[in-house]
């Protein structure tokens, strides 16, 4: 089974929309369920979904595929790291983090405005309010107050959908990975922009085919593959 990204579009022309690339607020109802990734978590995490407010509110599988990869191999290194998440949506990685890793250092997850009162619901849901924290934080914009200069892992799953918002995405990336951060990143390739998003993002920054993860051939098969990056090496998930 070959890992490399394929460079066709599939089926899909240049303007057609893929149903998960939208809001869909009709076909998927606010609910709250609860996920242990296989046993990794003693405690399972209860994550709410809703996604009235956008279609982040809802809980994707490379975010699933990214959060058991670090419960399953990273929980040492979390546990006394500063974490920071962007483009949390509801918070699934983030959060899966605080409950099994049980971090020094609270992990803040981030997302836009509309996000935020759901992060924050999730946190209460799960009586993380010690170990996690919700904000705003818009990509492109200025390091946030409180966020150390270079958190030491920076999370990020399902952030490559929305193709204006690369170039904010790629100056974000470049603003918060120091030498010493690592960029644990879950990406969905859904069409040619998104191959030429991760090309851009090997011109400034060490991409690493991660191959230690058991469940590799499985979501391989979906599309599915997982990297690392930072200023030496980021961690780069493609489902």
């Amino acid at each position: 089974m070959s890992d490399r990204e394929p460079e066709t579009d599939d089926a899909w022309g240049a303007f057609a929309v893929r149903q998960d690339l939208v809001s869909s607020p009709l076909h998927k109802q606010a609910s709250t369920f609860a996920l242990d990734f296989d046993g990794l978590l003693d405690v399972p995490l209860r994550l709410h979904e809703d996604v009235a407010k956008g279609n982040g509110g809802q809980a994707w599988p490379a975010g699933r595929v990214l959060a058991k990869y670090l419960l399953r191999k990273k929980r040492d290194e979390l546990k006394h790291s500063s974490i920071m998440e962007l483009g949390a949506g509801g918070g699934l990685v983030g959060l899966a983090v605080a409950v099994g890793c049980r971090p020094d250092d609270a992990v803040e997850i981030t997302d836009q405005q509309p996000m935020l009162e759901l992060m924050q619901q999730n946190i209460a849901l799960n009586e993380l309010q010690d170990i996690a924290k919700a904000s705003v934080y818009d990509w492109g914009s200025a390091r946030k107050d409180g966020v150390p200069a270079y958190p030491d892992v920076i999370l990020a799953a399902d952030c490559v959908y929305h193709e204006p918002a690369f170039p904010l995405l790629q100056q974000t990336l470049r603003d918060l990975i120091g030498p010493e951060t690592v960029c644990y990143f879950c990406y969905k390739r859904r069409r040619r922009a998104d191959i030429h998003f991760m090309k851009a993002v090997k011109r400034n920054l060490a991409v690493e085919d991660v191959l230690d993860d058991p469940d590799r051939a499985i979501y391989a098969s979906e599309n599915i593959f997982l990297y690392a990056h930072s200023d030496k090496v980021f961690v780069w998930c493609l489902c």
